[in-house]
């Protein structure tokens, strides 16, 4: 698999520019809101980030491509063409994984991808699951600027903060992504289990109108 060119650049909102990852873009820009489609790509942004921070390097330790897609496919199960008929982190793994199937991924990339963003919600499980699961539940906690986590904050300066979200604004994205997630999960009750997230944003917002999530966000690194 081909690294793209922003191995040799320091420059914290290059994309990677390859086909496949142009396709992403394409497959995900018209089905999402802005907000969390920004959301999808700085947390790739982040990972790339987080990866530099752990030692980690693009083409030896893991595949820009595959961490690009992870990370801007892994709320793709609430996307507003899904069928909303699981909980929104398996339907949006199973989504990514198929697609990449179709864009000539080899299906052991394509599960690596899969349990990267089935497991992107899952604490304690995701971080033992190689590093392609690392890297982007750390990017997907970066971007949340502390209610998911805060282990690898020092990996992203003021500066590189500051350009990220120039490119990529929030536009309250924890509260836009909390929309969306309540929305699907509210649409059949196997899309929200008991005790993982949708389930319990769903009980959250019906009980008290906001989740703690969104709560925690207000006093986060970012905000909302």
């Amino acid at each position: 698999m081909t690294e793209s060119p922003h191995e040799t650049t320091t420059d914290p909102i290059t994309l990677p520019g390859t086909p496949l990852a142009d396709a992403v873009v394409n497959l995900i820009r018209p089905v999402e809101t802005p907000s969390v489609f920004n959301h999808s790509i700085r947390s790739y942004l982040f990972a790339r980030l987080a990866a530099g921070r752990l030692g980690l390097t693009v083409g030896h330790d893991y595949h820009d491509d595959l961490l690009f897609a992870a990370c801007a496919l892994h709320d793709l199960g609430v996307a507003s063409d899904g069928p909303h008929s699981q909980r929104f982190e398996v339907e949006g793994a199973d989504r990514a994984a198929a697609f990449l199937m179709d864009h000539g991924v080899a299906a052991a990339d394509a599960d690596q991808v899969w349990q990267a963003i089935a497991l992107h919600t899952s604490p304690g499980i995701a971080e033992r699951r190689g590093t392609l699961c690392v890297l982007v539940r750390a990017g997907v906690g970066l971007d949340f600027g502390g209610p998911m986590g805060t282990d690898h904050a020092d990996a992203v300066s003021d500066e590189q903060a500051d350009a990220v979200h120039a490119a990529y604004p929030r536009l309250e994205m924890v509260r836009s992504l909390t929309d969306a997630i309540v929305a699907q999960a509210a649409k059949n009750p196997k899309n929200a289990p008991r005790y993982a997230i949708p389930g319990e944003f769903l009980r959250e917002r019906e009980t008290y109108g906001r989740t703690r999530m969104e709560h925690a966000a207000r006093s986060s690194r970012w905000g909302n």
